[in-house]
């Protein structure tokens, strides 16, 4: 057992010793790609998604220096074809590209990795002579040659070099250089079966071209076969919940939302599973360490990113381009770029149909929002503050008081379109209900053509609190609002609340540029 070389399974064993939810069917789609052309992988996740253990399965399934059959024999792989074919059948490098980084702060950082491979692989077939001169790719040709053996490559953390270090300086451009050596040679067909580099970043482009095109890249943005395998579906989370005894509403709450490719529904694993093993549900999220980057990604205000994330946490979605992106976390230069860089991190999700991104949970959110207070946009900070008092005097009915915190909120977000349009309206009262977020779920419908919008809130499970109906009117009345809720057929979504019913009509007065408010219990209650 080698320290980079045939490491062995224990890492991997060590993951199975507690609660493992089966993701081998990523090797499944690993072996497809074996021998041929498209053997270079590049899977790219946010932090505490659960790339370390998946290279350390990949690690443990391929090497040859250990058995490992009783690890993957309850687990999906072992029904698949291709199982038998590659179990332990191939000498692997295993590489971790952050060690190096906390060890090596200067230009010499890609001599130090080559010569300490070179040394290990060299301790393990001692009979191939290195030569004068000789680099990892030259020693490793010369064992292929010699026995015959084909190597799996499987480097974690790739992107630690391009995100820790200066950008532009030698120890960048040496990496690139020893990755398109190690990877693009001609002679790369002869020494690797498969490579499998994951990361945060996908692969750094050069102008219009990746630096190692020959790699198919799977990311938070375009997970292509791989997105089942980027966190926990939502039956997988069921499962945990009802082994660990947890609410299952609460989990989603703070941790679903995430949709990845043709996955709708995925959770924060690494959240997930903190949350079982303290049996509470809360933000593990800053244990990340990418908050103080969005702070200042967010401060930037590109084009309306200002506005744009307040859509965002008022439950809304934006249009965003991803294919802009160079994969350089210093070369952020347009709005897309943040938003872009944010799916990467994991601080937004991506929807690849509509090419919109959104902020995926409760979890999330509250980041977003600690985010937003490190900034200098107090009115936005205000506004999101002023929420609470709204929500409260919502549910004591005190209808002045909502007319008030709804002009404010009006006023203090009238950048978001224009003052007097519809949507904008919708939009602004959903800001103003940022808070009831804490205790309810919050669906905004519009009714096109009809000048009205509305905003149902479901109460979350456990929460004592009435459904609210929200319904907007123009130069009417907060009567008519009322009385158009009352035309209405209820939405099926609130039936179950008709003892616990809050109705709340808000008319705008756009000449005036002020709101009135009226509210009413179902039952007749004020």
């Amino acid at each position: 057992m080698g320290v980079y070389i045939n490491v062995g399974n224990e890492g991997f064993r060590s993951s199975r010793k507690w609660e493992y939810i089966d993701k081998t069917g990523l090797i499944a789609v690993v072996n497809d790609t074996l021998f041929s052309e498209w053997r270079f992988s590049c899977v790219t996740r946010c932090r505490r998604f659960g790339k370390s253990m998946a290279a350390k399965m990949l690690c443990a399934y391929y090497d040859h220096s250990c058995d490992s059959r009783s690890l993957f024999a309850d687990l999906e792989i072992a029904n698949r074809p291709s199982f038998e074919e590659h179990l332990n059948k191939y000498p692997v490098i295993f590489l971790d590209i952050s060690d190096f980084v906390t060890r090596f702060k200067d230009d010499t950082i890609i001599e130090h990795l080559d010569e300490e491979l070179r040394a290990d692989i060299h301790e393990a077939y001692p009979d191939i002579p290195q030569q004068e001169g000789d680099d990892l790719m030259a020693l490793l040709i010369r064992i292929a040659a010699a026995t015959g053996e084909r190597f799996i490559f499987i480097i974690d953390e790739w992107d630690a070099i391009c995100r820790e270090f200066t950008p532009h300086t030698s120890a960048m451009d040496r990496y690139v250089n020893w990755l398109r050596r190690m990877f693009k040679g001609g002679n790369t067909a002869k020494v690797f079966a498969g490579v499998y580099l994951t990361g945060i970043l996908p692969i750094k482009k050069y102008k219009t071209e990746s630096a190692m095109n020959n790699f198919q890249e799977y990311s938070m943005a375009s997970p292509g076969k791989m997105a089942r395998y980027f966190g926990f579906t939502k039956d997988e989370v069921h499962a945990l919940a009802e082994r660990h005894g947890m609410d299952f509403d609460d989990l989603e709450k703070w941790y679903d939302g995430y949709q990845i490719g043709s996955e709708l529904s995925m959770f924060n694993p690494n959240s997930v599973m903190r949350a079982i093993d303290n049996e509470r549900c809360r933000s593990y999220w800053a244990t990340t360490g990418a908050f103080d980057a969005v702070a200042n990604y967010i401060q930037m205000n590109y084009e309306g990113l200002k506005d744009d994330i307040i859509r965002m946490l008022a439950g809304g979605r934006v249009n965003v381009n991803t294919s802009k992106f160079q994969n350089d976390m210093s070369a952020v230069r347009s709005r897309d770029d943040v938003l872009t860089v944010l799916i990467h991190l994991g601080y937004l999700s991506f929807d690849w149909d509509e090419e919109k991104c959104y902020i995926p949970n409760y979890e999330v959110a509250g980041e977003m929002r600690n985010a937003v207070e490190e900034t200098n946009w107090t009115r936005v900070i205000h506004a999101l503050e002023q929420s609470k008092q709204l929500l409260q005097a919502t549910l004591e009915g005190d209808c002045e008081a909502v007319a008030r915190g709804v002009d404010a909120a009006h006023d203090e977000n009238t950048s978001i379109l224009s003052y007097n349009n519809e949507n904008s309206l919708a939009c602004v009262l959903s800001i103003a209900y940022y808070y009831a977020r804490n205790d309810y779920v919050i669906h905004r419908e519009l009714a096109s053509g009809k000048g009205f919008a509305d905003l149902v809130l479901i109460p979350r499970k456990n929460v004592d609190s009435p459904a609210i109906i929200l319904e907007l009117k123009y130069n009417r009345d907060a009567e008519g609002a009322i009385a158009q809720i009352h035309r209405k057929q209820y939405p099926a979504k609130v039936a179950q609340y008709t003892n616990n019913l809050l109705l709340v009509g808000i008319n705008y007065d756009r000449q005036a540029k002020t709101h009135e408010c009226r509210l009413e219990w179902m039952n007749g209650v004020e």
